[in-house]
């Protein structure tokens, strides 16, 4: 049930991902336009909207990355064999993720704080807009990460009662 629910999560961040690369296409095509071809003037507000949209995307797609277990995980040894030593090698990193991703969520509420009191300087937007993913992806990550180490640890345990 709650695997479900995380998977519904995800593939709505997909989603919206894919919205937001699709969105990041007008702001830099206009600056490209503008720029070399001098067909639109330059509008300096694309820059800012393209660097919002960006943020979004790297941060969504890390998270995105975190559920699909391909984020934060280099194997510098082979996969283990025997499921204690996959437990350790899986559990190392997922608990490392976790780590940083409590790093995120409450240094980030500190820092989408000063995000509020400042806004962009061409758009006027308010830069909580950006802020606020630093949080939000570091309560993402602990709940992805922390579900796959509960998945790695009940794995490890249905391996132990079947060589039992």
């Amino acid at each position: 049930m709650i695997e479900r629910l995380l998977e519904v999560f995800c593939n709505g961040l997909r989603v919206l991902l894919g919205g937001l690369v699709a969105a990041l296409a007008i702001p830099v095509g206009m600056q490209v336009i503008a720029r070399y071809t001098g067909i639109i003037p330059v509008y300096l507000w694309t820059e800012e909207l393209a660097t919002f949209l960006f943020v979004w995307v790297v941060m969504i797609g890390a998270m995105v990355a975190v559920w699909d277990g391909s984020h934060f995980d280099v194997r510098v040894l082979p996969d283990a064999k025997h499921p204690l030593l996959k437990l350790l090698q899986d559990g190392l990193v997922l608990v490392l993720i976790i780590g940083f991703a409590v790093i995120f969520a409450w240094y980030g509420i500190e820092y989408a704080k000063f995000g509020w009191i400042q806004n962009s300087v061409m758009m006027r937007a308010n830069l909580i807009i950006t802020y606020i993913s630093v949080p939000i992806v570091g309560v993402v990550w602990i709940l992805f990460a922390g579900y796959r180490l509960y998945e790695a640890v009940a794995d490890y345990s249905s391996e132990k009662k079947a060589t039992l």
